[in-house]
């Protein structure tokens, strides 16, 4: 790219590079413009004509994005049920199908309920925070086995002020997790280890996402701890293909009910303590 050109160029000449990587390059490539400029899209629509520099932040980030790397990651920020979150390599990206496993804790848990809730691999602490924000007398834990990841969980507690509300704690599953839970929620590794994976989750941490041969079995290792502790409520994502699977490891006394994602496929499970 030469230093400067008309913004429509701009934006063809990112997309072409980009095409290899991204899935719609060029609206990517408005992404990365609008980002660098501080701008929105309908100042970028308005000014096609407007000629920018071409600068060597963008040159990095189009060199990072054609080299699969996420956007996320390269802008440091995610947009996740309706808030923005920071986020960086070292913990998992937020996905939309995420927020469908928080609304079914908040349709299970009742809004006002003084429970004690913990989230198992906080990752980047998205889910712990929005949790927290529609929960106000829920104490919330939220931990993971990664440091990296408590850091960036961190960041956003820090960014929403829920330091009162939100404990963070280095954790396996839920070994530094002595109190008697109420509510047990996760968004587990599930992906089966010999799985090939696309190119731009080499990025994100193998050990948010692989989970066994199988995939299930820290889910099964989850299971267990709910059956040990006798948690009234376990919220939890899965693989598509993985329902047989959990169906086969309900414990006695608790029923299960699957929800779907907006696919129509399988997505997690909501297990509750019966009687």
């Amino acid at each position: 790219m030469e230093a400067e050109h008309s913004l429509r160029d701009c934006i063809g000449i990112i997309a072409a590079e980009i095409s290899g990587a991204a899935q719609r390059p060029r609206r990517e490539a408005e992404l990365m413009l609008a980002e660098r400029l501080g701008k929105d899209q309908l100042w970028l629509l308005t000014h096609q004509d407007e000629r920018i520099a071409c600068d060597e932040t963008l040159r990095e980030w189009t060199a990072r994005r054609r080299a699969y790397e996420p956007l996320e990651y390269i802008f440091n920020r995610v947009s996740f049920y309706s808030q923005e979150f920071y986020i960086a390599p070292g913990a998992l990206i937020p996905r939309p199908e995420t927020e469908l496993m928080i609304d079914r804790v908040l349709e299970t848990v009742p809004a006002d309920a003084g429970v004690t809730l913990c989230e198992v691999g906080v990752g980047s602490g998205a889910v712990s925070v929005v949790l927290a924000k529609h929960l106000p007398k829920a104490r919330v834990i939220g931990v993971d086995i990664s440091d990296d990841a408590l850091g960036i969980a961190r960041k956003n507690v820090e960014r929403f002020g829920l330091e009162e509300r939100i404990e963070l704690r280095r954790s396996d599953l839920l070994d530094a997790v002595p109190e008697r839970l109420d509510v047990l929620v996760s968004n587990p590794p599930y992906v089966a280890e010999d799985a090939v994976l696309e190119p731009n989750l080499d990025y994100e941490p193998a050990l948010a996402l692989f989970g066994g041969e199988k995939g299930t079995d820290v889910i099964e290792r989850l299971v267990d701890a709910v059956r040990e502790r006798e948690i009234p409520v376990f919220v939890c994502e899965m693989g598509y293909d993985q329902r047989t699977a959990v169906e086969r490891i309900v414990p006695a006394g608790y029923a299960v009910e699957f929800y779907r994602d907006l696919a129509g496929f399988d997505r997690g499970f909501v297990m509750e303590r019966m009687g």
